[in-house]
């Protein structure tokens, strides 16, 4: 997909085939997204059932390292996507020499932040201990953990290459070797967790050591691609070898650690919910992990839309045409709204359906469908905040709205949703139903503030375009 060649037959078109050929290449670079996320995901899932069927200890300790190590990968790969609205400006304008010295300062960064997070996993133990787990799942959390360290400066690395792809508007090496990547950890799973071809059997800890195999198999995979396909040549990312430049490494960070805050903070409010859900019983546990796992399956669409829309923008704003950023960011926006009522509509007449897909509990069922019933009606505010975020990411505004999200879960979500939820402030505590509720306020609030922001990035920049003429 070349986004500059298809903009001169663009500006004579009616505004319904504008938004038909917006939407075309919008979903052109969404779909492989899509996929790629959804093979990161299954890939959990491979894990968790496999080590399941060695033990419920060996589950134990891979679900509490995921506990973990997720949150970190979070922030380290958001921190990253700063690549991505950067590469994708430059290459709207068609500056392609630019783009290779701005990957390679990534990649520094990259190596920066990947050792950071594996110092991270391999000092976590305190926090295990912190959190009262039992003695026994320690000691293989642990090993479960200093697998996947060793392979998070590969993801990091896989990450910037990753964006470097996406800001050039090509998505699909990233599906291609998310595929591989799914496909490649189901033996290695079976390799490490039994014990086979000469490799001791490690139970759920080798789990940890097959995914940081399969990490460093997709970085070096996406840099041959990159390094041997025409397509990339123009960018010269592997033309010469530079040093670290702390300005450079510095204007990345600006734009890349609100992302990466921003990212961490709406996903640790979901643990936070998890753990306060805890005290309430194990069907109640049972019926919110359901529901949320359910949902976090279904955010993965317009989580993808929001990044096929910040290279739409960014590669919009690289041409100097504000307005088609802006019109960018409106098909992504009623794109996302689309999806969100076919998702919610799903969701709310298949509740109890979606419920005995995970469990045959009659109890866990009934608790898991009223939960879905919230999950279908954050549905729209969650699509709406993600796809206007991702459009932000576009317009590099990211420490606003990493302000703005900050203070949508953590000032207004969590706290309403514990007072309804866990306390008699507004009568009897509603348990699970009032902190999902705190869900639905706090995404609702992130939604319009965003919203609000987009609309004020987007006029700012057409001012300052009008003013440059």
């Amino acid at each position: 997909m070349n986004s500059v060649t298809d903009r001169p037959a663009a500006t004579s078109l009616t505004r319904p085939a504008r938004v038909r050929l917006e939407l075309k290449n919008l979903l052109g670079l969404a779909l492989p997204i899509m996929i790629a996320q959804l093979a990161t995901t299954a890939m959990g899932f491979v894990d968790a059932v496999m080590a399941g069927r060695v033990g419920p200890r060996d589950l134990a300790a891979v679900a509490l390292g995921n506990s973990i190590w997720v949150p970190v990968f979070l922030l380290m790969t958001g921190t990253l996507l700063a690549t991505t609205p950067k590469v994708a400006q430059r290459f709207g304008a068609g500056t392609h020499s630019e783009i290779g010295p701005i990957v390679r300062q990534a990649l520094w960064l990259a190596l920066v932040v990947g050792l950071m997070a594996t110092g991270m996993l391999f000092s976590a133990e305190p926090i295990l201990h912190m959190m009262n787990v039992d003695p026994e799942l320690i000691g293989p959390c642990m090993q479960y953990l200093h697998g996947i360290a060793s392979g998070l400066p590969a993801v990091a690395f896989y990450h910037v290459l990753r964006c470097f792809s996406d800001g050039l508007g090509r998505t699909r090496p990233a599906m291609v070797l998310g595929l591989c990547g799914l496909a490649l950890n189901i033996p290695l799973n079976y390799i490490f967790i039994y014990g086979h071809f000469g490799v001791p059997a490690m139970g759920g800890v080798g789990c940890g050591w097959a995914t940081a195999i399969v990490m460093w198999v997709m970085a070096l995979g996406m840099a041959g691609w990159e390094r041997w396909a025409p397509a990339y040549q123009s960018s010269q990312l592997f033309s010469r070898f530079d040093w670290p430049q702390w300005s450079v490494i510095k204007r990345l960070l600006g734009i890349g650690l609100p992302i990466g805050i921003a990212v961490f903070a709406e996903s640790s409010i979901f643990a936070v919910i998890a753990l306060l859900i805890g005290s309430l019983g194990a069907t109640v546990v049972a019926g919110h992990q359901i529901a949320l796992n359910f949902s976090s399956l279904v955010f993965m669409i317009p989580y993808s839309l929001g990044m096929a829309v910040t290279v739409r923008v960014g590669q919009a704003l690289g041409r100097q045409e504000p307005r088609e950023a802006r019109f960018a960011a409106g098909v992504g926006m009623g794109t996302a709204l689309a999806y969100a009522c076919v998702s919610a509509s799903m969701m709310l007449l298949l509740r109890e359906h979606i419920a005995t897909i995970y469990t045959a509990d009659p109890t866990v069922i009934r608790v898991a469908a009223m939960l879905i019933v919230y999950s279908a009606l954050f549905q729209f505010s969650d699509a709406i905040q993600v796809t206007a975020a991702g459009a932000l990411r576009g317009y590099q505004d990211t420490r606003v709205t990493m302000i703005l999200t900050l203070f949508a879960y953590w000032g207004i979500g969590l706290p309403v949703g514990y007072a309804l939820g866990l306390t008699d402030w507004f009568g009897t505590p509603s348990g699970p139903s009032g902190l999902w509720q705190g869900l639905i306020v706090g995404l609702s609030c992130a939604a319009l503030m965003l919203s609000i922001r987009l609309t004020r990035s987007a006029r700012k920049r057409i001012r300052i375009s009008h003013s440059a003429g």
